[in-house]
This record gives structure tokens, sequence and C-alpha cells, in this order.
């Protein structure tokens, strides 16, 4: 059974910018497979613990879609999206001028 999967900002922003076909399709499969296993996800430590990590590769290269989950409700929350270079760095720059 799939879980629910909704997008914050940041990753809808994300998500909206990409023009190419191949990784829209890509992030699309990625996403639902996500949905349908959220386990298959690395979770983080320390910081970003709350933080999943699913890889995928498209057009050779590595992306890496991050994710919350809320298992009582079996409700996903899509936090970021982007090639694996700078990935964490620009994901605690985001998060540390978030409020609390």
């Amino acid at each position: 059974m799939s879980w629910q999967v909704l997008q914050t900002r940041r990753f809808a922003r994300v998500y909206k910018k990409l023009t190419n076909a191949a990784l829209i399709a890509d992030t699309d499969a990625a996403v639902a497979t996500v949905a349908d296993n959220p386990d298959r996800g690395e979770r983080k430590k320390g910081d970003l613990a709350q933080l999943w990590i699913h890889k995928f590769r498209s057009q050779g290269q590595l992306y890496l879609l991050g994710y919350t989950r809320e298992d009582e409700v079996r409700l996903i929350y899509l936090d970021a999206l982007g090639p694996h270079e700078n990935f964490y760095r620009d994901l605690n720059i985001k998060s540390a001028h978030s409020p609390c």
C-alpha cells in the first residue's frame, strides 16, 4: 500500500524549475518508488537525523531525493531534490535559516 506524498515549498520550487523531460520522468519514478516503499532510502544521522535520502540516476548523474516521514499516518514529505554535488551543504544552509 502506498503512502501519501506531500511536497514542501523547497521541493516544489526545485521541481518546478526542472526543464529536462528525462529528469522529470526519473524524478517522478523516484517519488513513486519512495511512496511504495519509504524504507528504500537511507536515514541520515546527526543534524539531519529526520531526513531520508533516496538516490537515483538521471542521464548519468547521481541525484538525491530528500524526504521525511510520519509513520503513524503513512505520510511522506518531499523536502529536497538535487544533484549529489553540494546537496548536503545547501540543505544545511537552508535549514539553518528556517525558523524553528
